[in-house]
């Protein structure tokens, strides 16, 4: 068994300029992303070469604990002194929605700055203007953890698998409906006691239509097609069928025969046409996807020279998606 010692564990290493980031929006996913950078500078230091200085959070509530020392950090409910701001680079949009979200990135971008965003519904309903945008202004928006939340699937379908035409995707790619499936099928549940247990455990919003109707992992999907045929896609285009209809009599009915119902967000390619839905599928139970369970989420992607491929990972989450 050999022993490995890493000699520069521990030094930071300087080697590129110091980046300044603005964050907008303390809620769950603000706050992971102030405990990364605050808590993992070092590392980001040592793997990047750069330094990473979080210099400004703008949010509207400011009285609630977030549980991490924003000492040093400049705080404040107005936009303006992180959008102005010519040290700032980068702005991490984690606010979410439509607006105020959509004309708050227009103004980062339209002033220089780089943005990284979560907000798959911004995305997918209004990225092909912002890319353009971004373009114009010569910065970047990133949205890595807009679809799946810690796993790195943007990144793979842009890069990775870049030398393949996408076939298929299958994905489970929203935490709420799956937890809810997953409590109907292994504890007997029905809908709304499911749901009621997710909401309890923090799985489902107080109001769940996006997630249990399927909205969330249609925006979802038009982000991942996009990439996937290499040209945006028509969200509203997309037929959708959530999970609210489904009762214990479909669950065990599915179970009789073998398969398991899951939520999936479906892609499919015949180099020509595409075949986008979203509806709660039967999936055989010997395949990989049936053994996704809980708030957990994957995507199958088949490549015409990969073959088949599935990522899989928490889709959720403070830590996860920061």
């Amino acid at each position: 068994m050999g022993v490995f010692l890493l000699k520069n564990r521990g030094k930071v290493m300087r080697l590129g300029k110091k980046i300044t980031v603005g964050i907008l929006g303390m809620g769950v996913v603000g706050t992971g992303v102030a405990k990364i950078l605050l808590n993992q500078s070092q590392l980001l230091s040592e793997r990047t070469g750069k330094n990473f200085h979080l210099k400004t959070i703008v949010d509207l509530d400011w009285e609630r604990d977030r549980g991490v020392d924003l000492a040093g950090v400049k705080t404040t409910t107005n936009f303006d002194e992180l959008v102005t701001d010519p040290e700032i680079e980068i702005v991490v949009e984690t606010i979410g929605g439509i607006e105020p979200a959509c004309s708050m990135v227009r103004q980062a971008l339209a002033a220089g700055k780089h943005v990284v965003t979560a907000n798959k519904a911004l995305i997918a309903l209004k990225g092909e203007a912002l890319f353009k945008e971004a373009q114009e202004n010569g910065v970047e928006l990133r949205f890595e953890a807009s679809v799946g939340g810690g796993i790195p699937i943007i990144k793979s379908l842009r890069e990775g698998l870049v030398a393949n035409k996408i076939k298929n995707m299958y994905g489970i790619i929203n935490g709420t409906s799956n937890y809810i499936l997953t409590r109907m099928h292994q504890g007997g549940m029905g809908f709304d006691a499911a749901l009621k247990e997710a909401q309890a455990k923090g799985f489902a919003e107080a109001d769940p239509t996006l997630d249990v109707g399927g909205g969330d992992a249609a925006h979802k999907l038009t982000i991942l097609a996009s990439l996937a045929a290499g040209g945006f896609v028509d969200f509203n285009a997309i037929p959708v069928e959530g999970i609210t209809e489904l009762t214990t009599l479909d669950i065990n009915f599915a179970k009789s025969f073998g398969y398991v119902i899951k939520l999936l967000a479906i892609y499919r390619s015949d180099g020509e046409k595409l075949d986008l839905r979203v509806h709660p599928t039967l999936v055989p139970g010997d395949h990989l996807l049936a053994a996704v369970n809980n708030e957990l989420n994957a995507i199958f992607v088949t490549g015409d020279y990969v073959g088949d491929t599935m990522f899989y990972g928490p889709g959720a989450g403070q830590l996860p998606t920061a």
